[in-house]
């Protein structure tokens, strides 16, 4: 005759924890004089889930890349959130990276992290969002770019010396999530001003973000949520900003993970856990 307390017990629904890793889409970097890409805001924590519940993923793309004419800058795109929801499941959404601003045009915008402020002073910075991500960087009123902030550090602010140097992007911050430490969500680098080169444009974040340029800008890097490069002159086109990504991280005891219709990702062992990276589009994932 079954015991009554071990059928409820077997016939509860179990529940189990998900390590999980969200980034944004990164933001492009704007053209003309112009700062670089905020990052994508970024969280990370732990959650238990039920087995046989399913989790909505959304994994935001990266911003466009500014590009400017003779006669106007180009501003770029902001980035995409990203985003898990579920049953049980508190929401974890990532605002995606904010563009960098562009001379006499366009401000800075706010994001998950801000875009960098374009070259002249009159045009503020981008400000990030906390507990994602941070502040892009001033830019100088001689014409140098700010940086996009990171999810790690504030964008730096474009400066004057025997130059006018850019602002380096923010750097991101790093998680061992998969096994390997990586930086994610790095901000772009701002431009460099009138008459400087490649090595004084700001350099993009740790984390994916895009160098800035003259000559030389930089997308942020695909699946890191960094932002992308300002770029300097006329008739240039600015970085793009990278896409976004979820990892979930689980013990291998725990089940086998079923990847939904419109995701694109793969699962790996890493020791006794199994770690899964979705990389692109919107579905569900459940566990069997």
């Amino acid at each position: 005759m079954p015991i009554l307390g071990v059928v409820a017990a077997q016939n509860y629904p179990r529940t189990f924890n998900v390590e999980y890793l969200v980034v944004a889409g990164g933001a492009g970097g704007s053209a003309r004089l112009a700062g670089g890409g905020g990052a994508g805001g970024l969280k990370t924590s732990t959650q238990s889930i039920t087995k046989g519940v399913a989790l909505a993923v959304t994994v935001g793309a990266g911003g466009a890349a500014g590009a400017s004419t003779s006669s106007q800058p180009g501003p770029g795109g902001n980035g995409n959130p990203s985003s898990i929801t579920g049953t049980g499941w508190t929401t974890v959404s990532c605002t995606g990276g904010g563009r960098g601003g562009t001379y006499q045009n366009e401000d800075g915008q706010n994001g998950g992290s801000g875009g960098g402020g374009a070259g002249n002073t009159n045009m503020p910075k981008g400000l990030g969002i906390a507990g994602q991500g941070n502040d892009g960087g001033d830019g100088s009123v001689n014409s140098a770019g700010g940086g996009g902030g990171g999810a790690g550090a504030v964008g730096q602010g474009g400066s004057v010396r025997a130059y006018q140097y850019g602002g380096n992007g923010g750097d991101g911050l790093a998680s061992s999530i998969t096994g390997t430490s990586t930086y994610y969500a790095g901000g772009g680098g701002g431009c460099g001003g009138p008459n400087s080169d490649v090595p004084i444009a700001g350099a993009g974040g740790l984390g994916g973000g895009g160098n800035g340029g003259g000559p030389g800008v930089q997308n942020g890097t695909v699946n890191l949520g960094g932002g992308g490069g300002g770029s300097r002159d006329d008739n240039t086109t600015a970085g793009a900003g990278g896409s976004g990504v979820v990892i979930l991280k689980y013990l291998t005891a725990d089940g086998t993970i079923t990847i939904g219709a419109g995701l694109t990702g793969s699962t790996a062992t890493s020791g006794s856990y199994k770690v899964t990276t979705i990389t692109a589009g919107t579905g569900n994932v459940s566990w069997a």
